[in-house]
């Protein structure tokens, strides 16, 4: 595993250790290519030139109404959001197809598929991310090499906190959610796990939606 933040890391990896799991980490910037090469040249060394699973899980979003965006703004979320995403997988792919058997998971959100208030540049990189998904799962079938995307929808992490700490936000998007409460971090990345397994053998290419139902109920909540 890894994170650009080395505390995050090893407390990450503390957890780990004390469940008995044999988990390394690294500490990288993902929006650094070289940051990024340096990773996968770590990643090869330690499974020996062989790679199973791939998740891509970083992301960032910056709010902003559309005029107001700078060029700093869709550089720093493209390049997190999705070239990261294009340049690890294609970093990983050669460990990937020798291990005859690799899955790519990319986090994707539920906002590649509806708008979202002041988050533009956020959805069109997931947007990008869930296309990226289906070209590599094509191009990349003849490899054994499955690549889907998770979209979540409100979870509780650090990306939501505006949506958790805005009551009328908050209250507008549980009253859209057919379930009627945010999900858990578990909620995804237990389906994450799935994917990986034997069982989802047959499933490459596709948008996988952790949302309790909120996109088939339509989501666009008022704000100033």
């Amino acid at each position: 595993m890894c994170a650009r933040n080395e505390s995050d890391l090893n407390e990450c990896l503390q957890r780990w250790k004390a469940l008995a799991s044999p988990v390394t980490g690294s500490v990288c910037d993902v929006s650094s290519p070289a940051e990024r090469e340096k990773l996968m040249e770590r990643v090869s060394s330690i499974f020996h030139g062989k790679l199973n699973i791939l998740v891509n899980n970083a992301g960032i979003a910056i709010r902003k109404n559309a005029e107001d965006h700078t060029a700093e703004d869709v550089s720093k979320v493209m390049t997190t959001n999705f070239e990261s995403y294009f340049h690890l997988s294609q970093l990983a792919y050669p460990l990937l197809k020798e291990s005859g058997q690799g899955t790519i998971i990319y986090n994707s959100s539920i906002l590649a598929a509806v708008a979202g208030p002041q988050l533009s540049i956020y959805t069109a990189s997931k947007g990008a991310v869930n296309q990226l998904a289906k070209n590599l799962a094509c191009e990349w079938a003849k490899d054994k090499i499955r690549v889907i995307s998770v979209a979540p929808g409100l979870i509780k992490t650090s990306l939501s906190e505006h949506s958790q700490n805005d009551k009328e936000h908050y209250e507008t998007i549980i009253g859209r959610t057919p379930l009627r409460r945010f999900g858990e971090p578990e909620e995804v990345s237990s389906i994450v796990a799935f994917l990986c397994m034997p069982a989802a053998s047959y499933i490459t290419g596709q948008t996988i939606y952790v949302d309790g139902g909120l996109t088939i109920s339509g989501f666009y909540p008022e704000h100033d």
